[in-house]
Protein backbone atom coordinates (compact mmCIF):
# COMPACT_ATOMS: atom_id res chain seq x y z
CA UNK A 1 0.00 0.00 0.00
CA UNK A 2 1.30 3.47 -0.86
CA UNK A 3 2.42 5.79 1.89
CA UNK A 4 0.29 8.82 2.56
CA UNK A 5 2.15 12.06 1.85
CA UNK A 6 1.11 15.55 2.76
CA UNK A 7 2.99 18.83 2.60
CA UNK A 8 1.27 19.77 5.83
CA UNK A 9 3.22 18.66 8.84
CA UNK A 10 0.71 17.95 11.57
CA UNK A 11 0.77 20.57 14.28
CA UNK A 12 2.35 23.28 12.10
CA UNK A 13 0.84 26.76 11.97
CA UNK A 14 -0.34 26.39 8.36
CA UNK A 15 -1.88 23.01 9.17
CA UNK A 16 -3.69 24.52 12.17
CA UNK A 17 -4.88 27.61 10.26
CA UNK A 18 -6.15 25.43 7.39
CA UNK A 19 -8.32 23.50 9.83
CA UNK A 20 -9.51 26.62 11.70
CA UNK A 21 -10.39 28.39 8.45
CA UNK A 22 -12.27 25.27 7.28
CA UNK A 23 -14.32 25.12 10.47
CA UNK A 24 -15.08 28.85 10.27
CA UNK A 25 -16.07 28.48 6.60
CA UNK A 26 -18.48 25.65 7.43
CA UNK A 27 -20.23 27.83 10.02
CA UNK A 28 -20.33 31.00 7.90
CA UNK A 29 -21.41 29.10 4.78
CA UNK A 30 -24.27 27.59 6.78
CA UNK A 31 -25.21 31.12 7.93
CA UNK A 32 -24.99 32.37 4.33
CA UNK A 33 -27.18 29.61 2.94
CA UNK A 34 -29.71 29.92 5.74
CA UNK A 35 -29.98 33.69 5.39
CA UNK A 36 -29.69 34.15 1.64
CA UNK A 37 -31.21 30.94 0.27
CA UNK A 38 -33.86 29.95 2.79
CA UNK A 39 -34.87 33.07 4.72
CA UNK A 40 -34.58 35.32 1.64
CA UNK A 41 -35.02 33.72 -1.74
CA UNK A 42 -32.95 34.65 -4.80
CA UNK A 43 -35.58 36.94 -6.39
CA UNK A 44 -35.83 38.88 -3.09
CA UNK A 45 -32.11 39.71 -2.92
CA UNK A 46 -31.55 43.32 -3.93
CA UNK A 47 -28.65 45.75 -3.77
CA UNK A 48 -30.59 47.75 -1.18
CA UNK A 49 -31.12 44.67 0.97
CA UNK A 50 -27.44 43.77 0.73
CA UNK A 51 -26.49 47.34 1.66
CA UNK A 52 -28.84 47.17 4.65
CA UNK A 53 -27.23 43.92 5.85
CA UNK A 54 -23.71 45.35 5.43
CA UNK A 55 -24.65 48.42 7.45
CA UNK A 56 -25.02 46.16 10.52
CA UNK A 57 -21.53 46.05 12.11
CA UNK A 58 -21.76 42.39 13.19
CA UNK A 59 -22.75 41.30 9.67
CA UNK A 60 -20.00 43.44 8.10
CA UNK A 61 -17.35 41.98 10.42
CA UNK A 62 -18.60 38.44 9.84
CA UNK A 63 -18.44 38.88 6.07
CA UNK A 64 -14.93 40.38 6.22
CA UNK A 65 -13.78 37.44 8.36
CA UNK A 66 -15.52 35.10 5.90
CA UNK A 67 -13.62 36.74 3.04
CA UNK A 68 -10.31 36.46 4.90
CA UNK A 69 -10.89 32.80 5.81
CA UNK A 70 -11.98 31.84 2.28
CA UNK A 71 -9.06 33.65 0.67
CA UNK A 72 -6.51 32.08 3.02
CA UNK A 73 -8.07 28.63 2.85
CA UNK A 74 -8.18 28.65 -0.95
CA UNK A 75 -4.70 29.98 -1.63
CA UNK A 76 -3.11 27.85 1.10
CA UNK A 77 -4.93 24.79 -0.25
CA UNK A 78 -3.78 25.40 -3.83
CA UNK A 79 -0.20 25.97 -2.66
CA UNK A 80 -0.17 22.76 -0.66
CA UNK A 81 -1.73 20.81 -3.54
CA UNK A 82 1.12 22.02 -5.76
CA UNK A 83 3.68 21.03 -3.12
CA UNK A 84 2.03 17.61 -2.81
CA UNK A 85 2.39 17.20 -6.59
CA UNK A 86 6.14 17.69 -6.21
CA UNK A 87 6.76 21.34 -7.12
CA UNK A 88 10.13 22.46 -5.74
CA UNK A 89 12.77 25.17 -6.08
CA UNK A 90 12.06 28.28 -8.13
CA UNK A 91 8.63 27.14 -9.40
CA UNK A 92 7.58 26.60 -5.77
CA UNK A 93 8.72 30.12 -4.78
CA UNK A 94 7.01 31.64 -7.84
CA UNK A 95 3.78 29.77 -7.08
CA UNK A 96 3.92 30.92 -3.46
CA UNK A 97 4.31 34.59 -4.37
CA UNK A 98 1.75 34.46 -7.18
CA UNK A 99 -0.75 33.00 -4.71
CA UNK A 100 0.17 35.57 -2.04
CA UNK A 101 -0.32 38.45 -4.49
CA UNK A 102 -3.56 36.92 -5.84
CA UNK A 103 -4.86 36.42 -2.29
CA UNK A 104 -4.07 40.00 -1.31
CA UNK A 105 -5.74 41.34 -4.47
CA UNK A 106 -8.86 39.23 -3.88
CA UNK A 107 -9.01 40.35 -0.25
CA UNK A 108 -8.51 44.05 -1.09
CA UNK A 109 -11.19 43.93 -3.80
CA UNK A 110 -13.55 42.14 -1.42
CA UNK A 111 -12.99 44.85 1.20
CA UNK A 112 -13.68 47.53 -1.42
CA UNK A 113 -16.97 45.84 -2.32
CA UNK A 114 -17.92 45.41 1.36
CA UNK A 115 -17.19 49.07 2.06
CA UNK A 116 -19.21 50.13 -0.98
CA UNK A 117 -22.14 48.03 0.20
CA UNK A 118 -21.81 49.51 3.65
CA UNK A 119 -21.97 52.98 2.12
CA UNK A 120 -18.40 53.99 2.92
CA UNK A 121 -16.03 55.14 0.22
CA UNK A 122 -13.35 52.61 -0.64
Amino acid sequence: MAERYSSFSGGSTRWFLQRISAAFLVVTLAFHFLLLHFYHHAPEITFGGSAARYSVPAYFITMVLFLAAATFHGTNGVYNALVNQGITGTPKRVAKWVLVVAGVLVFVQGIRVALALMGASA
